[in-house]
């Protein structure tokens, strides 16, 4: 199967995956490496010898999950890009998980991007919490994402949000940015209405002709829900600001 597709297979991944009780202790190095070659970077950088000294070079490495702290130096050692570091206890609701990435641009820190699983599929939203990059030849930028928790053990890949920005305007009347908008769809605010009452989104002059659809496409998006099954909220006609002097019939010196 990972000759055929290049996706581990259940049974590989069974092997190599931290205990559950080990995950909740902090963070620990996960070696998704499953094939024969001679490299042993990860063996050599591994300052805690939580990485087994290899016997053959061709062997695949072995880790003790109760030595390794979770440094992460054999992520960015490994030319393989096959290791990533998982912190469960990171905080109540997210974990953060250390990635390799070699691709440019890199992301920013504080930005957010799409969590793609070993298939390239996405799987969650993420928020990049750091980004180590040591520009040596040897290393490989390190990206440190913040993740829905139960989905620490699948995330390990990433895709650039290249859409709207998390930076980009939505709703001009109350200044809500997409990020912001993001962040209350993964929060659990779900509906038009939702937003509305948390964000004030729509309430604005314009009654959320600007905002009101840009808000359903992120909600059909993040849900998997038709835009034509969601439920559009109440609003009225667009208003603009009017002088009481026109409305009393005083404008130009009338």
């Amino acid at each position: 199967m990972l000759e055929k597709t290049g996706v581990a297979t259940e049974q590989d991944l069974a092997r190599v995956t931290p205990s559950k009780e080990r995950r909740a202790k902090g963070p620990v190095a996960v070696i998704e490496c499953f094939q024969r070659i001679p490299c042993n970077p990860c063996q050599t950088a591994c300052k805690t010898g939580a990485i087994k000294e290899f016997k053959d070079i061709n062997d695949t490495p072995e880790i003790d999950h109760d030595a390794c702290t979770g440094c992460g130096l054999c992520v960015s050692s490994c030319p393989g890009l096959s290791i990533v570091v998982v912190d469960e206890t990171y905080s109540e609701e997210e974990a953060l998980v250390k990635i390799p990435y070699e691709f440019l641009p890199l992301p920013e820190a504080g930005s957010f991007v799409t969590g793609l699983d070993r298939e390239g599929k996405p799987v969650c939203r993420a928020k990049v919490v750091k980004v180590l990059n040591t520009k040596s030849m040897d290393r490989t930028p390190v990206v440190s994402l913040a993740v829905p928790k139960d989905m620490s053990m699948t995330v390990r890949f990433i895709k650039l949000n290249d859409y709207f920005s998390d930076n980009t305007i939505v709703c001009r009347c109350e200044e809500l940015t997409m990020g912001e908008l993001r962040e209350l769809i993964r929060k659990g605010y779900n509906t038009v209405d939702e937003i509305k009452r948390i964000s004030r989104a729509g309430m604005g002059p314009c009654q959320g002709r600007t905002c009101r659809q840009l808000i359903m496409q992120e909600i059909a998006a993040a849900t998997g829900t038709k835009m034509a099954d969601l439920t559009v909220s109440t609003y009225r006609p667009p208003v603009k600001p009017v002088k009481l002097g026109t409305i009393a019939g005083g404008e130009h010196g009338e």
